[in-house]
């Protein structure tokens, strides 16, 4: 990231940003920044490779073919069926190395994969082919669905599509369907891990799945969201499945089912929860079968162990507390950070208030009485919003303090927040005559 950012226990940064600590009692224009995007390093069958692409919600129900290879309703998406449930958008980055793309004649797939096997090239005559003078609609299949369609005299007159390259020394001749072969996908490699991290490091996103079950990749992943939140300064949750040593609100942890496959619905809904809304309750609305079936005590010792966990209610399957590894409490990260709607709070105002600084503030407005009491006001404006929305109350714009820092070019703003969560809890008593 260009602009500095994460948290600080002395004045002493040196690049420019915004540096913000959020704590238990001190929890660090007015807008509010929308929520819903995840991120995902996974293994695909298509696809671009070593870079991160980004496929929006409505993308995935109109187009999944061109970005993902297959269509909507296709088993190889069940996965990301359940992702996009609740996350308007994903950054992805395809897994593997050393795979091969599929080929014929006449073209080469775009990206290497087993579903480049699905691509075949159709060539039949077209208006006003002779012998003399030939000319042939080109169209290019994948499975049954016309992709793309060309009508040319030759081979280099072919303009490539989303799904192969042409290749223009190639001889056209009427055939009924010439299949790319040949195609293949990459390995898989803990370092594949790592790269993508690494390259999703200059984006923002609200949550970041690990679909691998290695205790070793699964750790990396929580290391990761760990020091994107601390000394990046970009508030975002790992979910991974059954890693509660994570211990850090950084880190949600799946415990049902015996692989990886639920983290794709909680880290959509991790992603797509709003920041006045909690995932307490939720019923799981996605297509996996899901090991419900647990006793009193066992759920019990599930919240205290900070594992997030499905149970049965009735004749749907529901999230039975909205949290995170954070089991040790302490001066600065107190209980309240072990709820998850607790920590988006708190990260919607960090996420917000630094966009805030590093866009309007920083380098731009003079840091005198006026330019303080400038950024004083959007704060308390901010803050405003979310009380409006219920994610905040009892708020008092006394509580934001906005004061010279050390030196000329720095500011110390000390804030306090109250935080609003869902109810969990009914503790009635009824009195009968």
């Amino acid at each position: 990231m260009a602009l500095g950012g994460g948290i600080f226990t002395a004045q002493n940064k040196i690049l420019p940003g915004s540096y913000i600590n959020v704590v238990s009692l001190a929890v660090a224009t007015s807008r509010l920044a929308a929520r819903g995007i995840a991120a995902l390093p996974c293994a695909l069958d298509w696809g671009p490779e070593g870079k991160v692409f980004q496929v929006t919600a409505d993308d995935f129900a109109r187009v999944p073919l061109r970005k993902l290879g297959y269509e909507y309703k296709h088993a190889k998406l069940k996965g990301l069926r359940d992702l996009f449930k609740r996350a308007k958008s994903c950054y992805f980055y395809r897994l593997g190395t050393g795979g091969a793309k599929a080929a014929n004649t006449y073209a080469n797939a775009v990206y290497s994969g087993t579903r480049g096997n699905g691509l075949r090239i159709v060539i039949e005559p077209g208006e006003g082919h002779t012998v003399a003078d030939p000319v042939y609609d080109v169209s290019t299949y994948m499975d049954m669905t016309l992709a793309d369609k060309q009508t040319v005299k030759a081979a280099d007159e072919l303009k490539d599509n989303d799904y192969v390259s042409f290749i223009p020394t190639a001889s056209l001749a009427v055939t009924a369907g010439a299949p790319l072969t040949g195609g293949t996908n990459g390995t898989v490699s803990n370092a594949d891990h790592q790269t993508a991290l690494d390259k999703l490091e200059k984006y923002s996103f609200n949550a970041i799945g690990c679909l691998s079950d290695d205790p070793t990749v699964k750790g990396l992943y929580a290391a990761y969201a760990k020091r994107m939140r601390d000394e990046v300064g970009m508030k975002t949750q790992a979910v991974v499945h059954k890693y509660t040593d994570a211990d850090s609100e950084a880190v949600i942890s799946i415990e049902n089912n015996a692989t990886a496959e639920l983290v794709y619905w909680a880290t959509g809904a991790a992603a797509g929860c709003e920041v006045n809304q909690s995932l307490t309750n939720a019923v799981y609305d996605g297509e996996y079968v899901i090991d419900a079936d647990y006793t009193q005590t066992q759920l019990e010792d599930a919240i205290l162990a900070g594992k997030f966990i499905f149970h049965i209610v009735g004749n749907t399957v529901n999230v039975l507390k909205d949290i995170n590894t954070l089991v040790t409490s302490t001066e600065d990260k107190g209980k309240i950070f072990s709820n998850n709607q607790s920590v988006r709070v708190a990260d919607q105002i960090a996420n917000d208030i630094a966009s805030l600084f590093n866009t309007k503030y920083l380098g731009k407005i003079p840091n005198d009485a006026d330019g303080r009491i400038s950024f004083w006001n959007d704060v308390v404006k901010h803050h405003q919003e979310l009380e409006k929305i219920r994610a905040i109350e009892n708020f008092d714009a006394a509580n934001v303090v906005v004061e010279p820092g050390s030196d000329k070019t720095s500011i110390v703003v000390t804030d306090s927040v109250t935080i609003v969560n869902a109810m969990e809890q009914l503790y009635m008593t009824v009195f009968c005559h």
